[in-house]
């Protein structure tokens, strides 16, 4: 079911990680489309989201841990007790590392898997029969990290390497079932998290301008920005996408 698609009922998504910049920004324009959203977190602040403003459609949030083997069925299950339906699947949630490998511990590795990837395939997997039923779409957030080495990022960037081959995968997977997986591989992006990742370097302004330096358009992207790439994959434009990883880098790739 895509964004412009007119229904008896409002089209529903699931978006994980919603309480993030991007998970909040895609919650925004998803709502702003017409869509009625469970939005996830493990975060508390989540809870902000939840709204039944009539210029939109209707937020339920819940506070869960993405990585646990029962929370993405029973995720899909409140879309459909509360909605009725589940049209898109935004696996959003991911945390970032910048370590060099030799300093990761086993468990940092085990919990970065967990939560970039084994959450995205664990609603993958579980949402796709309501999906199939709505002959709806997953769109997942991958990164310019999975396809480019980048230093202190090697934990990070296979995580999102995963992203990338999951998206593939499942699109191949799920083609003639009537579901389209495609991905969004931002660069960097302008939200607090950044901000705060850069603050924690010895020379904050030196790194800025470091990563500035990679992307050609000389900004990083925003939040909207990212989150409009999302509902552009999710929407009847792109009905004839599935298995592409759209970048919103500021060209980064392209060098």
């Amino acid at each position: 079911m895509s964004i412009e698609a007119s229904t008896e009922r409002a089209p529903v998504a699931l978006v994980t990680g919603a309480a993030g910049g991007v998970g909040r920004a895609t919650v925004e324009a998803l709502r702003h489309r017409g869509y009625d959203i469970l939005a996830i977190d493990v975060a508390e602040s989540v809870a902000e989201l939840a709204t039944n403003d009539t210029s939109g459609g209707r937020v339920v949030s819940w506070v869960v841990d993405v990585r646990g083997e029962g929370a993405s069925a029973a995720s899909a299950a409140l879309a459909e007790r509360e909605f009725g339906r589940l049209d898109l699947l935004v696996n959003n949630a991911g945390r970032f590392m910048q370590k060099p490998i030799s300093e990761v511990t086993t468990d940092e590795f085990d919990e970065l898997f967990a939560i970039n990837a084994r959450s995205a395939f664990l609603h993958s997997r579980d949402c796709l029969p309501h999906l199939r039923r709505t002959g709806g779409s997953i769109v997942n957030l991958a990164s310019t990290s999975g396809f480019v080495g980048v230093a202190g990022q090697s934990v990070y960037a296979m995580t999102k390497g995963a992203i990338v081959q999951l998206t593939r995968q499942l699109a191949i997977e799920e083609a003639s079932r009537g579901v389209r997986v495609n991905a969004v591989a931002p660069g960097a992006i302008d939200t607090d998290f950044t901000a705060e990742v850069r603050a924690a370097d010895p020379d904050p302004e030196a790194s800025r301008a470091r990563s500035l330096a990679r992307h050609p358009i000389g900004r990083y992207s925003t939040a909207s920005e990212v989150a409009a790439a999302i509902c552009f994959l999710a929407s009847d434009d792109a009905c004839a996408i599935t298995g592409s990883i759209l970048s919103v880098d500021g060209g980064y790739l392209a060098q």
